[in-house]
């Protein structure tokens, strides 16, 4: 029995020692489960492939997004195409302009005159020469913003011109809202002071009105045609050219007397506009300063008395030579400080030559007279450029003879 109780008691220790590797293992196996590196891996990967998946997500957002973009600006342009096609369908393409020399185109029609170049029923003349091409074309003439109102107002000249007669202007309160102003004219003439001039203004005594219309429709003479109202309905927009010979004669030492007729040769008007480097283009609006309204603002009570008794006004040039070269520019209208664009009154003998003849009944070319181009002068001559937006809106006048221009040049 002893010998196996020291057999046993050997063995004890034996015991011992194997248990102490049994925890080992337990501890080892516990102090990895917080740490399992093995099953870590995965999911790494997982969040990678899950922040590709998403990137991938986004890119493809964002592609789709640009190509609705890109479908929906060429949709865009495909529409305003299509509208610009409708557009050029609906308006009447730019006749071709004849020279001067080969008018007339209608058979029976005077010398020079350019009845039925527009159509037969025309009746605004060469304004048809702003077509939306040109519009367009001269909008590219603003460059600085630059705004400049062309009308004086419509008390100058005071006293008025050519025997019209002086308006007065009452503003009364409402009799039931004393807040409330209103306003109104009395003994108003339209061409008072700054106009355009209504193909009506003037016809031929020899041949009779723009494009041979009849008396009895015309306004004024039993009819309504050939007023104001057609250049107010309208509008007139496109690319204005300033011809400033006050200027250009400071220049080259010449002077106006602007208490006489004189007549400015149409050789002194071609040699500003090449002197400010600029050429004239179908359809533009050219405006010619002389300088009268600058004169008229710092004359004596006394000259400005007796240019109303009888007014005797400087202008360009009034011949046919100077209407060729008007029509052959294909000019859709001019425009003047004078107050009557050419110089009044004619010379003895040379009544048959006024310009007026000549633009208006045989051409349908609108006048304008007594335009404010001081502003606009000084600007074109402080940046060298004479060329600039224009836009008037005369008075829709149903039958009018004539209209202040409200007239802008945008620069």
């Amino acid at each position: 029995m002893a010998k196996s109780k020291k057999k046993i008691s050997k063995a004890a220790p034996k015991s011992r020692k194997v248990a102490p590797k049994s925890i080992k293992r337990k501890n080892v196996t516990a102090a990895k489960r917080p740490t399992p590196k093995k099953s870590g891996k995965p999911i790494a990967r997982r969040v990678a492939e899950i922040m590709s998946a998403a990137t991938r997500a986004s890119v493809d957002l964002e592609s789709a997004a640009g190509r609705i973009e890109r479908a929906a600006v060429l949709k865009v342009g495909e529409i305003a195409a299509k509208a610009t096609r409708a557009v050029k369908q609906a308006v009447a393409p730019s006749p071709k302009i004849p020279s001067y020399s080969e008018l007339p185109v209608r058979a029976g029609a005077p010398a020079g005159a350019a009845w039925g170049v527009f159509g037969d029923d025309d009746e605004v003349g060469t304004i048809n020469l702003l077509t939306p091409e040109r519009v367009i074309a001269a909008a590219g003439s603003i460059r600085s913003g630059k705004v400049f109102a062309l009308n004086l107002p419509i008390n100058i000249p005071d006293p008025p011109l050519f025997t019209r007669g002086k308006h007065t202007h009452t503003v009364k309160i409402f009799p039931t809202a004393e807040f409330v102003l209103d306003d109104f004219l009395d003994n108003f003439y339209p061409q008072a002071s700054s106009q355009w001039d209504a193909l009506a203004h003037v016809k031929h005594p020899v041949h009779g009105a723009y494009n041979g219309i009849p008396d009895h429709q015309i306004t004024g003479r039993g009819g309504m045609r050939l007023g104001i109202d057609n250049l107010a309905r309208r509008g007139i927009a496109g690319r204005g050219v300033l011809a400033d010979v006050a200027r250009y004669y400071d220049r080259v030492g010449k002077s106006i007397n602007f208490t006489k007729a004189e007549s400015i040769p149409l050789a002194d008007v071609q040699a500003t506009l090449e002197d400010e480097g600029v050429a004239l283009r179908a359809g533009d609006i050219l405006l010619i300063r002389i300088g009268w309204t600058k004169f008229y603002l710092s004359a004596s009570e006394h000259i400005k008395a007796e240019l109303a008794k009888e007014t005797v006004v400087p202008g360009i040039e009034g011949s046919e030579r100077t209407a060729r070269w008007l029509w052959d520019s294909h000019l859709a209208a001019v425009a003047s400080d004078s107050p009557a664009l050419e110089a009044l009154p004619k010379p003895a003998g040379e009544e048959m030559e006024f310009l007026h003849f000549h633009m208006l009944a045989f051409f349908g070319m609108p006048i304008g007279e007594m335009w404010n181009l001081e502003g606009l002068a000084e600007d074109c001559a402080a940046d060298g450029r004479y060329d600039f937006f224009l836009t008037s809106a005369p008075l829709n006048i149903p039958g009018g003879v004539g209209s202040p221009p409200n007239a802008l040049a945008i620069k």
